[in-house]
């Protein structure tokens, strides 16, 4: 009881702190500071871009941007793009991410598998697998099953790693004592070396997460078609600079989303763990 009561004492002091005037002060200020480097460069490049140093065609300026952003927005176009790009690099994550761990599970696990798997995927995870589009679009064409192949084959590297890694690095002792209190395999993977390796795998997605979104923009740009690296090609075979930028700031904003609401997940998944006790 003492040891729950120390726990549940600090969280609740945090949750006062934060709900005071004081700490909403300081939560603000934190947030402002992190965001000062966006700011100051979003700043300087309107600057530049109205100090007729660069024509609006190599650089428009962020407000021309914006509005073009608002105008894709209103028109439904926006959507359009962003959700397909979000369903090829979410679709081909989860594939990726539920297919790594399960690899990277059997690999820690079974000698044959590790065996097998091994030198594929030390060869695999530095090359460049985006060298491997020419192939895809072949045998798989240039639609969705295509761009969520490149995808897979991409993420699912960091993820494989990141399971062997975590696997490898639970305490043995740990699995000795539950073997010796009964537990079998079945029980050692799920309720002691898989929540152990949680940490681990879960960076091991965090890395994958942005590389799914890299290599669907990419995809989408080799291969044509709707989606935010399609509407970029488009707009720069138009000569559209507006629209290019709108692209780039349109992934920026994406890619960030997803990072921080992964990172949100993580925390919650590991609020037991004592990294949670560390960041508070």
């Amino acid at each position: 009881m003492v040891r729950v009561a120390d726990h549940s004492a600090p969280a609740a002091g945090a949750d006062g702190i934060a709900r005071t005037p004081t700490g909403r002060l300081a939560i603000a200020a934190r947030i402002a500071t992190r965001s000062a480097a966006v700011v100051l460069l979003l700043v300087a490049w309107e600057i530049f871009a109205r100090s007729g140093k660069v024509t609006p065609f190599m650089l428009p300026p962020f407000s021309a941007v914006v509005v073009r952003i608002y105008t894709d927005a209103i028109t439904g176009v926006l959507w359009i793009n962003l959700g397909l790009t979000l369903y090829r690099a979410l679709a081909g994550f989860l594939i990726a991410a539920v297919a790594g761990i399960a690899l990277g599970a059997a690999m820690s696990r079974l000698r044959p598998v590790r065996w097998f798997f091994d030198p594929i995927v030390s060869v695999g995870f530095p090359m460049p697998k985006i060298a491997f589009l020419p192939i895809v679009m072949l045998w798989l064409g240039v639609y969705d099953v295509s761009k969520i192949a490149m995808v897979v084959f991409d993420a699912i590297f960091p993820v494989v790693t990141a399971t062997i890694a975590g696997l490898q690095a639970v305490d043995k002792e740990l699995l000795w004592s539950a073997r010796n209190m009964g537990a079998g395999e079945r029980e050692l993977m799920w309720q002691i070396a898989l929540p152990a390796a949680l940490p681990q795998i879960l960076t091991g997605l965090q890395v994958a997460l942005p590389i799914a979104l890299i290599v669907a923009v990419i995809a989408e740009m080799a291969m044509g078609g709707y989606g935010l690296g399609g509407a970029m090609m488009g707009a720069s075979r138009f000569a559209d600079s507006r629209g290019v930028f709108a692209g780039i700031v349109e992934i920026a904003i994406v890619g960030y989303a997803l990072i921080k609401g992964l990172a949100f997940i993580r925390a919650r998944l590991l609020a037991w763990h004592q990294e949670a006790e560390e960041r508070s």
